[in-house]
């Protein structure tokens, strides 16, 4: 599949990631249709779309975009909550949350859903994973397209961040890699390639961003230095945009994916 074969782009998961993206995706030219469990669910994620700080109506109002590209762009928009009307897409991205337990990603959900959409989705389809950690390998293992599917994680907010991991597996064919690097560019994102690995380990930013965050969260508890010294530092010393330490101290949970 290249990407002119793309005309129609299905998102699970209406939340911050999944709007996001879809946000990205319909500016691009994408026909989008996201799915996910309440219709007042998918409203607000239209209302995000449209009105939130980051908005495709706030873009207009900077001069970012025209009247006509934001109602262009919500044309090609539809939301459901029924998995079948999924079944034509070409292209599906999950970015399905946690749940009710209040964990980012929940695996066993996703890979009840993937096992679920293999058998609606038409066989053609490329399966893409928004997640941040988990083994795309094992996701795949669910369905019929290893071939087929791969990583895409995004960062947080999607339509902002520049970055897209594209994790690979063994299976995945080299024209699938080619097609997620050149959807990502159509969207004014910068793909990198990522080898899959077991074990759930994550790939390069959140690796790498962890180990700098357990060592910084080390010299805090050691008391070498407070985490606001930490912070300052890596900004000044390094140039980092932001400290490795989350503002609510040592431990405290982190919204970077």
């Amino acid at each position: 599949m290249k990407l002119e074969d793309v005309k129609k782009i299905g998102i699970l998961g209406a939340g911050v990631m999944g709007g996001g993206i879809g946000q990205s995706a319909i500016l691009a030219g994408y026909n989008v249709i996201i799915r996910d469990l309440t219709v007042e669910i998918c409203e607000k994620a239209k209302d995000t779309i449209i009105n939130s700080r980051f908005g495709i109506k706030a873009g207009v109002d900077r001069g970012k975009n025209t009247q006509e590209e934001m109602d262009q762009a919500l044309a090609r928009l539809t939301f459901t909550t029924k998995v079948e009307d999924l079944k034509d897409c070409d292209l599906i991205i999950e970015a399905i949350g946690g749940g009710a337990d209040g964990a980012i990603e929940n695996k066993d959900l996703k890979l009840t859903i993937f096992k679920e959409l293999d058998e609606v989705v038409k066989k053609e389809a490329v399966f893409a994973s928004n997640t941040s950690m988990y083994t795309i390998a094992d996701l795949a293992a669910v369905t019929d397209r290893k071939d087929r599917f791969i990583g895409m994680h995004l960062f947080s907010p999607a339509n902002i961040m520049k970055l897209v991991e594209v994790i690979y597996t063994e299976e995945v064919t080299d024209d699938v890699i080619t097609l997620i690097e050149d959807l990502s560019k159509s969207m004014g994102k910068t793909p990198v390639r990522v080898k899959d690995v077991p074990g759930d380990t994550g790939f390069i930013g959140n690796r790498v961003m962890g180990a700098a965050r357990r060592e910084a969260i080390k010299i805090v508890q050691e008391g070498i230095a407070t985490a606001e010294d930490v912070n300052t530092a890596m900004m000044l010393g390094f140039r980092w945009p932001a400290g490795p330490i989350p503002l609510g101290g040592p431990g405290a949970r982190s919204g970077w994916k």
